[in-house]
């Protein structure tokens, strides 16, 4: 892995195995299916559902620095922990959470590569156990702002991808760009007013950065991947796909992995631009 900008973010399913009884490294399990985790996990592994422990249960907004605090130590994190994350989905929902980490300014965040997929098939140890840890001692120092896209960004963010300044990257299927479903193909169709994509957007898939084993592509693909579509490293970067986890996976890609300086991932992604009203939509004419 020493090809990618940041090899230090990524983990082996070997390296997780050697320390899951290291007590400075807590392992998370971030899923899509909230209930997995409970079929068996890695051992002492702890589980975090998305939802319900980084969202604020009333606005549509991310739990603030306190609680975020709160939730770390829970876990046993402090904020020289080292942090592993993992999940199902080729890691969507790991990314998602190594974003919102990041976003929370925690310093030795790793995804494990391959994710769920990749332990399981190579036939590594699984528990029902829940492990339990000594209570962490946190403090949010900062939130990385530079790293999260608003609607506001967006629409400015559209004058830099006119003038081939700036890049956005739909990573959502072919499908959703083109505006014949508004949500992922055989999931139910529900979330926005509009299909389509923002005007100037690049579709690049959030797949076709990973290997049929849930690891991802080396880092001489993944360049030609997206300098092919004109999404280069000097740009400005947007990625977005419908609520942020798809667009997290290449996220983590172009900054972690390739070393790209400004990307930023708009979390409303398109179940907010959909649902605006005024906001400029593209799709090919029916």
């Amino acid at each position: 892995m020493g090809q990618y900008a940041h090899p230090e973010v990524l983990v082996s399913t070997d390296w997780v195995q050697t320390h899951l009884n290291d007590s400075n490294v807590r392992i998370l399990e971030v899923d899509e299916d909230i209930l997995l985790y409970d079929t068996g996990h890695i051992p002492n592994a702890q589980k975090i559902d998305w939802q319900a422990d980084f969202w604020d249960p009333v606005t549509r907004q991310f739990i603030d620095e306190d609680r975020f605090a709160a939730l770390m130590e829970r876990l046993g994190i402090s904020n020289d922990t080292t942090v592993v994350v993992y999940g199902d989905k080729n890691n969507w929902w790991a990314a998602y959470a190594f974003w919102f980490f990041k976003y929370n300014g925690h310093e030795d965040i790793r995804i494990m590569n391959g994710g769920r997929q990749k332990w399981v098939e190579e036939e590594r140890p699984l528990t029902t156990e829940v492990p339990s840890f000594p209570k962490g001692h946190y403090r949010v120092r900062y939130r990385d702002e530079s790293i999260r896209a608003y609607r506001d960004d967006v629409l400015e963010h559209l004058l830099k991808v006119k003038d081939g300044k700036g890049a956005l990257v739909d990573v959502r299927s072919p499908e959703e760009y083109r505006g014949e479903l508004t949500h992922m193909p055989n999931y139910p169709q529900e979330g926005a007013l509009r299909a389509g994509h923002i005007p100037g957007a690049q579709n690049i898939p959030w797949a076709q950065a990973v290997n049929p084993d849930g690891t991802f592509k080396s880092a001489e693909e993944l360049k030609a991947l997206y300098t092919s579509k004109g999404v280069t490293p000097d740009e400005e970067i947007i990625v977005y796909c419908r609520i942020a986890e798809r667009s997290s996976h290449t996220w983590f890609v172009l900054k972690y992995l390739l070393g790209y300086a400004h990307v930023a991932n708009y979390d409303g992604s398109w179940t907010e631009w959909g649902n605006l009203v005024g906001v400029p939509i593209e799709k090919p004419a029916q």
